[in-house]
């Protein structure tokens, strides 16, 4: 029982302390609307806005300036999404572009292949070109038919010859080549010359043997003679860029270019029969 009374008598001190208080803040209140109402704050106030002012202009302008920045922010994280789905756009559209000038470079040399050899006459095997160093490779093999010794071709003009076979590669030795040899001859109006077409590296190439007599001269083509039994005669070897007479020696040279850059074909052609 006397704990319940000092219950009580504690809560209504509480109560009294809270209604002073109230009290209190409501007097002041009210003392200052009086106060304000009769101009007496007039000076206070002027004060504190004197003092509050650049306060809250300060605030203003960190505010505007924060939030520029955000909005900056926000902006360049946009931008940088736009940017980089652009560039992936771009990289789609480039890489559907490389691979229809491919197929259409792939398809023009199929409708001129056709032109050049019969098909009638030899059976053809299109295979595109992986890599050149020394030798050139495709991406064909044993598996598409493909055999040591057969001859590859780019038109009516003689590539090389098939040295290497693997089940999906092959390796061919270019006409270019310094362990390339074959008969060849060139052809112009006042008749032909007969020599042996040896590689050197790089593009050049020299027709041996040509005896002094024989008429050859600069840009004539040179053409494959068809001795070796698995070249047909009649293949382009390349142009000559000069002719060596040599007076003092039994035969004279030229010096042979091939037609064009092995490395720039898209597609090239075995001969499988």
């Amino acid at each position: 029982m006397d704990q319940f009374l000092c219950y009580i008598l504690a809560m209504q001190k509480a109560l009294f302390v809270d209604l002073k208080l109230f009290l209190s803040l409501a007097f002041v209140a009210v003392l200052l609307i009086l106060l304000d109402n009769f101009k007496f704050l007039t000076i206070p106030k002027g004060v504190a806005q004197f003092i509050t002012t650049p306060i809250q202009f300060g605030l203003y302008k960190t505010s505007l300036g924060v939030g520029k920045q955000l909005e900056f922010v926000i902006l360049a994280r946009t931008s940088a999404q736009q940017n980089k789905a652009l560039q992936e756009q771009l990289a789609y559209v480039l890489s559907e572009n490389a691979n229809l000038r491919r197929k259409l470079a792939e398809s023009e040399s199929f409708l001129n292949q056709q032109n050049s050899l019969s098909p009638k006459n030899f059976t053809l095997l299109a295979a595109r070109p992986l890599g050149i160093s020394r030798y050139l490779l495709i991406d064909r093999g044993s598996d598409d038919g493909v055999k040591q010794n057969q001859v590859v071709i780019y038109k009516d003009n003689y590539i090389g010859k098939i040295i290497d076979v693997s089940p999906k590669k092959s390796k061919i030795m270019l006409v270019s080549d310094p362990d390339s040899r074959l008969a060849a001859f060139a052809s112009n109006q006042n008749g032909k010359a007969r020599g042996v077409l040896s590689g050197q590296f790089g593009t050049e190439m020299i027709l041996d043997k040509i005896l002094h007599q024989e008429p050859i001269q600069k840009n004539d083509l040179i053409y494959s003679e068809g001795i070796e039994t698995e070249i047909p005669r009649g293949l382009i070897l390349g142009t000559v860029s000069e002719v060596k007479d040599r007076e003092n020696q039994v035969f004279k040279q030229a010096i042979i270019k091939t037609v064009f850059d092995v490395a720039n074909l898209d597609v090239v052609f075995v001969i499988t029969n």
